[in-house]
């Protein structure tokens, strides 16, 4: 079991992890472009340079936790991160701009949601589904913390002293990492015996869950990344004034803590197979919600509200999909190779948004992000169609199992 204590300083670890790496280039990234005085893509091709690090250190990210545990790993991320804030804050050249943000890309891979979420399976195993919704509650408020407080840093102190500031809040986090758990998960040895505890049996099997996991997570974590790094001028686009366009914007992460809420509060009652293809199914709905030709203010709301639901949803099913397809006992290696494409794919989603947004248009970006959304409800079906017989199969024969020693005990 993991223990509350530990849920809740994890959780304050992804709340401010989030804030100061990830969602740094959405709330600093118009200051430091004016600033600095190069152009969009160069700024933020920093923070796609960075995603490409975490996919060529996703593999050995992943096995790094599985072997020495999160409580080891996650806060060498940490000092990474606040590394790469203050070579930020101190950048005047292109050079040490991409290295800074280098920097934060590892940081980022080994103290972010998949670093968490391995951790949490080598401790609790198969349990691990519950925790790993618990953290999501806080690292989904860090958008809604951190975008405000990062343009009020930004004004109070510049974007090189708010920089500086997100560096000292990475190095704060370093005690909460004493409170997690060191122990490994102890199989069972029903499990033990087993040679995988997952709903995949055979080779094939793996490689087609393996494959759709890969192609959902890929493009879930390119929508996010895209939105994330240019809310501010897709709400803008839309006809929101900039003060306007504040506020909105925190509406994503009240998405995510709500839809996370809910999801802890139902527990166990979905699986991770039906919650995928809820949200997935919902997905695309955000986006039309956007282009819907009505009142600008409320549509955008919606949009922003409703997406940060869905993501929010997603996010949990990234780590709590594979605990349910594949063995819990190679997660994080297993995990840190599916999500190399995804890594990859995300690192072009800031540049590519700048350049529908700039070409195009908003609403020609909310567009292209509609027919993504589109792909991943028809993976999260074909997924949940695969698999789900199995899940009712093993609840039969668990039950039937528990039936049949009940009755030799009362016989006995």
């Amino acid at each position: 079991m993991i223990s509350p204590r530990a849920i809740v300083c994890l959780g304050l670890t992804q709340l401010v992890g989030w804030g100061v790496t990830f969602y740094l280039i959405g709330a600093l990234g118009p200051a430091m472009t004016a600033d600095l005085g190069w152009s969009s893509a160069t700024v933020y091709g920093g923070f796609s340079a960075a995603i490409v690090v975490m996919a060529l250190v996703s593999p050995a990210a992943g096995a790094a936790v599985d072997r020495w545990g999160g409580h080891r790993v996650m806060p060498t991320g940490a000092v990474l991160s606040a590394a790469g804030c203050a070579m930020l804050a101190a950048t005047h050249s292109p050079v040490l701009y991409f290295a800074a943000w280098a920097a934060l890309g590892v940081g980022m891979r080994l103290c972010l949601y998949d670093a968490a979420f391995a951790s949490l399976a080598r401790a609790a195993g198969p349990a691990a589904r519950r925790p790993m919704s618990q953290i999501t509650l806080f690292g989904g408020l860090a958008s809604t913390v951190m975008w405000p407080m990062g343009h009020a840093l930004s004004e109070w102190l510049g974007w090189r002293g708010a920089a500086l500031a997100y560096g000292a809040l990475a190095l704060s986090t370093l005690p909460l990492y004493l409170a997690l758990p060191r122990q490994r998960y102890a199989a069972t040895k029903a499990d033990a015996g087993k040679a995988s505890t997952g709903l995949t049996r055979t080779p094939a099997e793996r490689r087609l869950a393996g494959a759709l996991y890969a192609v959902i997570a890929m493009l879930t974590n390119f929508l996010a990344a895209g939105n994330a790094a240019h809310l501010f001028s897709l709400l803008s686009g839309l006809g929101l004034a900039a003060t306007a366009a504040v506020g909105v914007a925190a509406l994503w992460g009240i998405g995510q803590f709500a839809a996370r809420l809910t999801d802890v509060i139902l527990g166990s009652r979905l699986h991770p197979l039906t919650l995928n293809l809820a949200a997935g199914v919902a997905l695309p709905l955000c986006f039309l919600l956007a282009l819907l030709p009505q009142d600008t203010l409320y549509t955008a709301a919606a949009y922003t509200l409703l997406y940060g639901a869905c993501n929010g949803l997603m996010t949990i099913t990234r780590g709590t999909l594979p605990l349910a397809l594949f063995d819990f006992r190679s997660y994080g290696t297993l995990v840190g190779a599916l999500l190399i494409p995804s890594f990859l794919l995300t690192a072009a989603a800031p540049i590519a948004y700048a350049f529908i947004i700039e070409a195009q248009g908003a609403r020609a970006a909310m567009a292209v992000s509609a027919i993504l959304a589109a792909i991943i409800a028809a993976g999260a079906l074909i997924l949940r169609w695969k698999f789900m017989a199995r899940v009712t199969d093993t609840s039969r024969a668990d039950a039937h199992s528990r039936s049949a020693t009940a009755t030799t005990q009362n016989t006995a």
